[in-house]
C-alpha cells in the first residue's frame, strides 16, 4: 500500500509520465482514496500548465547579477561543507 509520503515522492515521476503501470496504478488509487493527495496532484499539474504556457519574463541585468552571485556563493559554501 502507497503512503501519502511515498506519492509525494514520487511526484515528478507521476508527472512526466516517467513510471512504470503497476506503480501508477498505486498512485492513481491512492489519490482517489485520499483527497490531501489528489490536491497536491492537481494542484501542482495545473501550476506546470500555467507557467508552461508563459513567455519568460526579463529580469534586469542587476537582478540577474545579484542572483548569479548569490547562487556562486551558495555553491562554493556547500562544495567546502561536503569537502
Amino acid at each position: 500500500m502507497i503512503t501519502c509520503r511515498k506519492l509525494l515522492s514520487e511526484i515528478s515521476n507521476y508527472l512526466d509520465q516517467d513510471i512504470d503501470p503497476a506503480a501508477l496504478q498505486e498512485l492513481e488509487t491512492h489519490m482517489a482514496k485520499c483527497p490531501n493527495c489528489y490536491v497536491v496532484i492537481d494542484t501542482t499539474r495545473k501550476t506546470i500548465q500555467i507557467f508552461r504556457d508563459c513567455e519568460p519574463y526579463p529580469i534586469p541585468q542587476s537582478l540577474h547579477d545579484r542572483l548569479e552571485e548569490a547562487l556562486r556563493k551558495r555553491y562554493e559554501e556547500t562544495r567546502r561543507e561536503n569537502s
